[in-house]
């Protein structure tokens, strides 16, 4: 095969919920560009509509829906997104709560987003993978996953689950074409991390522990996405790959 061959996403369908802000976004622009064609799913009509305008000024290859993944079935989700070769597991909730103030609701909700739809999404879509021979899923692991940090309980449970869901997943699929990993992220910019993100002292002291020496950009994820989801990762399955700029390394 020709190298850039090995990189190439043309012909291919990518489903990326959690597409429409944030780490999802980042990797569904990459996707995109790499020529995919995207379908990005966020529970916010407006916000998905936003983020389609943006990565289809760049490539024009992203279609939006909008889907609340708590309330509506999945496979209302299977069917509007249709034949699905790649699959991005992005979507996420982290609240963030002192361990006296989780509440049952809390624990549900972050382990629903985190966990529940991962695997059950993914069970859905790898039956027409199977027929292929040929599919992936990428999941978002975390800083969490393997180690803990404050007010991260219901958070730090379903990222850990997260990592042996996806060697799970390998172990289950990889056999029938289908390679399952994941990516945990360190330090990143988004929704989910801006109360962390606005405090300066904060973001100089996250960059402080990390071998590079500084935070990551969502640039950042463009290389690994697209990475897991070609051809050049077809022996790479069951990982758990740390985008921390050395993080854990140290």
């Amino acid at each position: 095969m020709i190298i850039q061959d090995l990189f190439s996403l043309s012909g291919k369908r990518a489903l990326v919920t959690g597409g429409n802000s944030g780490i999802g976004k980042g990797m569904a622009m990459a996707l995109a560009q790499a020529g995919a064609n995207v379908f990005i799913v966020g529970r916010d009509r407006g916000k998905v509509e936003t983020a389609v305008a943006e990565i289809n000024n760049e490539s024009n290859s992203c279609q939006g829906i909008p889907f609340n993944l708590i309330e509506q079935p999945l496979e209302d989700l299977v069917e509007q997104a249709g034949n699905i070769d790649i699959l991005v597991n992005a979507a996420g909730v982290n609240l963030r709560l002192p361990v006296d103030e989780v509440e049952e609701a809390d624990w549900d909700q972050t382990l629903h987003i985190n966990l529940k739809v991962p695997f059950f999404l993914a069970r859905l879509l790898s039956k027409s993978m199977i027929q292929k021979g040929w599919g992936r899923i990428i999941n978002i692991a975390s800083l969490q996953s393997q180690r803990a940090f404050k007010n991260g309980l219901p958070y730090g449970a379903s990222k850990g689950g997260v990592a042996q869901l996806t060697r799970a997943m390998a172990e289950t699929w990889s056999d029938k074409g289908i390679n399952a990993n994941a990516i945990a992220p360190g330090f990143f910019p988004t929704p989910l991390t801006k109360p962390l993100f606005d405090n300066p002292e904060a973001v100089e002291a996250m960059a402080k522990q990390t071998a590079i020496g500084r935070s990551g950009k969502i640039e950042d994820l463009n290389g690994i996405t697209i990475f897991l989801a070609s051809p050049a990762a077809d022996y790479v399955t069951g990982q758990v790959i740390y985008l921390d700029g050395g993080y854990t390394a140290k």
